[in-house]
């Protein structure tokens, strides 16, 4: 499953399902897909995963890709490089005062 945010302040962003779940219960939501953040909620969420990433920049958060992940030892892309493309759009957001909604694509 992949999900996509949307925002009228940014490109759309469409990420892994689990990783998006988890960098959506990162901002303090409940996880739920679809959902979506009103304006005035957008700088709070962002507060919420930005603080997450500098707790612990270096987390792994991969993609699962089931029993028969490929992925070696040592090969892991880190909380921060995922949560990235995310922080900007919600800055964006935040900055445009507009809402963010993602749903299943």
């Amino acid at each position: 499953m992949l999900i996509t945010f949307e925002t009228k302040a940014y490109a759309n962003i469409t990420m892994f399902g689990d990783v998006a779940v988890t960098l959506i219960k990162l901002m303090g939501h409940s996880g739920s897909v679809p959902s979506a953040l009103l304006a005035d909620d957008v700088p709070n969420a962002l507060a919420h995963l930005k603080a997450a990433v500098e707790a612990q920049p270096d987390q792994p958060l991969d993609a699962t890709n089931g029993p028969a992940d490929d992925a070696e030892e040592g090969e892991h892309v880190s909380l921060a490089h995922r949560a990235l493309p995310l922080i900007e759009l919600l800055t964006g957001a935040a900055a445009a005062h507009e809402n963010v909604m993602w749903d299943a694509s």
